[in-house]
């Protein structure tokens, strides 16, 4: 099956699917048919991580798709404890490694941990990696502006992404600003929030039936018309399926506005500024 997903351009010109797949809290075994199914939907893209733990299952996916290696965008990251010049070097080779490919097309730093105090000598080792064309771009997970200024300051590359928390109940405009200042695509992990909470907000059920789509359509929807990089996860045909159909309808003005409306600036995983975790 073909792509429906239109594609967005980073800053150094590389195109990526503005909708992809994520496995995170998938296990490995779960991996590669919930990969597989994605990309018999229409997915292009699949993000995954080091510390996820599936990295292997997702290679497996894409090798026995039978697609071209160059039409499967694939994202992995950095695990903070890898953090480091030589260990991230090293931290690179295993993931290219599981994942049973001669290269990535986005690798990310997934934290900053700030109190390690290694994000800047890990991003050098990222363009190492680009330099030598392993890597077809460089970004970042999970930082703030403050990390992002001090990141752009000592290197020499600007991040392609920056991967964050990002749904109606936090809407992270001050962050999205500056990465447009910047020409850094802002991503969203976690877009339809955790559980069915958001999906249940009465302004988001409502949206769906005026438009005849489900609630984590509208929000994917939002995403997309926001400009956001999105990365919806399930395990469920179903639901990965019905996440990919958000191309042939849009929100209207009004829409929009009672989407916006909902921001708590509320997050549901760790603060990227105090959260140094190994």
């Amino acid at each position: 099956m073909s792509s429906k997903v239109p594609p967005i351009t980073l800053n150094n010109g590389l195109e990526m699917p503005q909708l992809g797949f994520g496995v995170w809290q998938v296990p490995d075994d779960e991996a590669e048919q919930a990969v597989t199914t994605a990309l018999e939907s229409g997915y292009r893209s699949i993000d995954t991580a080091a510390i996820y733990g599936n990295e292997e299952g997702t290679g497996k996916a894409i090798a026995a798709s039978g697609l071209p290696r160059e039409d499967v965008f694939v994202t992995t990251k950095l695990w903070n404890s890898d953090q480091g010049y030589d260990s991230t070097l090293r931290a690179f080779d295993t993931s290219l490694e599981k994942l049973g490919l001669d290269y990535v097309d986005l690798y990310l730093i997934h934290w900053p941990t700030p109190e390690r105090d290694r994000y800047v000598d890990s991003y050098k080792a990222f363009e190492k990696l680009h330099s030598d064309g392993r890597v077809r771009a460089i970004g970042v997970s999970n930082f703030e502006p403050e990390h992002l200024r001090r990141l752009i300051a000592e290197t020499s590359i600007v991040p392609a992404i920056d991967q964050i928390e990002l749904h109606p109940h936090l809407q992270q405009q001050a962050a999205r600003e500056y990465h447009a200042e910047q020409g850094i695509a802002t991503e969203a992990w976690s877009p339809l929030g955790s559980g069915k909470g958001l999906l249940e907000v009465p302004a988001i059920v409502a949206i769906a039936r005026k438009h005849g789509r489900t609630p984590a359509q509208v929000v994917l929807r939002w995403h997309l018309q926001l400009g956001n990089v999105v990365i919806p996860k399930s395990v469920t045909p179903s639901r990965i399926r019905e996440n990919i159909e958000v191309f042939d309808f849009a929100l209207d003005d009004e829409d929009l506005a009672a989407i916006s409306a909902l921001d708590e600036d509320r997050r549901l995983g760790p603060d990227p500024s105090t959260f140094n975790a190994a």
